[in-house]
């Protein structure tokens, strides 16, 4: 899902310019860069449902994405933003990276633990959204399309403040509509590499 974390990421931006985009699209995939380096070395596995593509794996991430581990990680990101950006950052990325966790809740299947390494081998979370391809894809189309609308609604409304009080040239306005329009045809190729299995 990582089309659906990526436009997560672009609708917090609109809310809250003063942190880095990036380090917001970081934070929705803080979960899944942590895990990459524990696939490749075997530590957690991913194993293909059926045949495998969108949503055709059951994930052993028994680490980055247990309850606990993630609740971890989120606290690391957001005192590590502290440091850069200050609280109300911290707070953001802190809340962006566990919301990975929220939103693989609903379309992993039950293969999410609750304690890193599934200590006490504790019942696995998951809702299966995944099981349904179309409304898997239809919560993913939702977040792009509203996490767009609204990164690009808040360029235009900076561009226009910042051209009232004579801040700012017209030409600013024509830059937000393109920014925005890269934004989410970014986040529609992201959809794009999910729905071929590449993410």
């Amino acid at each position: 899902m990582f089309a659906g974390h990526f436009g997560l990421a672009a609708a917090v931006k609109a809310k809250h310019p003063e942190t880095p985009l990036w380090a917001l699209m970081a934070g929705t995939q803080l979960l899944d860069i942590l895990f990459v380096p524990l696939l490749l070395s075997g530590v957690e596995t991913m194993v293909p449902v059926g045949e495998g593509g969108y949503g055709g794996s059951v994930i052993h991430a028994d680490y980055t994405h247990s309850l606990v581990g993630a609740l971890i990680i989120a606290l690391l990101a957001g005192l590590a933003a502290w440091k850069w950006w200050g609280k109300r950052s911290a707070v953001v990325i802190g809340s962006l990276v566990f919301s990975h966790w929220l939103l693989d809740l609903l379309v992993h299947r039950a293969d999410l633990p609750v304690l890193p390494g599934n200590l006490g081998n504790l019942p696995l979370m998951g809702f299966g959204v995944w099981r349904s391809p179309g409304i898997s894809m239809a919560l993913e189309i939702a977040l792009i399309a509203v996490g767009s609308a609204m990164y690009y609604l808040s360029l235009r409304s900076r561009v226009r403040k910042a051209a009232k009080s004579g801040n700012s040239r017209p030409s600013l306005l024509g830059r937000a509509m393109w920014t925005g329009a890269v934004m989410a045809g970014l986040l529609a190729l992201s959809l794009v590499s999910d729905l071929l299995g590449i993410g």
